[in-house]
């Protein structure tokens, strides 16, 4: 296991002075367009059907023309079948591919590399799962740009849960993307505590009751946060 640990660690392990941001199911070019003002790293688009967030096509391609280079466009897939995923890829410039449902490895890196775009792995962390669990799941799925952490629910996402953070190995903290239940009032003890390389949120940043409804307030609130956080870290030398 430890040699195991260190591969892990060397390949994914990536200190940062600055917390990356991305915010997810955006659905609206007001929401793009408030995204990029205030900053964001990447914007998430979600093709997914059955999500309330869920974008068509055409409405993802007017979006993605909206957003200017270095921000990251993330596609959000979850167990996508070759019709939808080329569909996808026909119509809508992404930069990143994000697998969220129970894609295999071989799955992830196949349409990867029918996309020729890095790719993030989604691990769904539950009230079973272990940090031994995470370490083999990270290490399934070494190909992968990058791991995003999530709470498990149902519906694959989005259900605003927050899972147990101290699970997280210390092996893949640096490399992590974390999500699950983000907000502003919590957002802050999470990069403390996990020094993530990034944090993604979509529900913490909604209308409440309103999935796929941005509040712009709390949009540029959640960055504030972030930013906050990052700088006690440089103050204090936490990370």
């Amino acid at each position: 296991m430890i040699k195991c640990a260190t591969v892990i660690s060397d390949k994914l392990n990536f200190r940062s002075r600055r917390t990356r941001v991305k915010l997810c199911g955006l659905c609206s070019e007001e929401d793009v367009d408030w995204a990029v003002e205030i900053g964001t790293d990447a914007i998430g688009l979600v093709f997914y059907p059955p999500s309330p967030r869920y974008v068509s096509i055409e409405l993802a391609a007017a979006l993605v023309r909206r957003i200017p280079a270095f921000v990251s466009v993330v596609g959000l897939f979850v167990n996508a079948d070759n019709s939808l995923f080329e569909q996808v890829l026909d119509g809508v410039p992404l930069g990143v591919l994000q697998f969220h449902g129970d894609e295999t490895p071989q799955r992830c890196q196949d349409l990867a590399g029918r996309a020729r775009l890095n790719w993030l792995r989604a691990l769904h962390i539950g009230p079973d799962t272990s940090p031994i669990n995470l370490v083999e799941l990270a290490l399934s799925y070494a190909s992968a740009t990058g791991l995003l952490l999530d709470t498990l629910v149902a519906g694959y996402g989005g259900g605003g849960k927050v899972f147990d953070w101290s699970l997280i190995p210390t092996e893949i903290a640096h490399r992590a993307i974390l999500s699950g239940g983000l907000n502003i009032r919590n957002v802050v003890d999470a990069i403390h505590q996990i020094h993530p390389y990034a944090v993604d949120v979509s529900s913490g940043i909604e209308v409440p009751g309103e999935k796929g409804i941005k509040d712009h307030a709390k949009m540029a609130s959640f960055i504030d946060a972030v930013r906050a956080a990052d700088r006690v870290s440089d103050t204090t030398g936490i990370r």
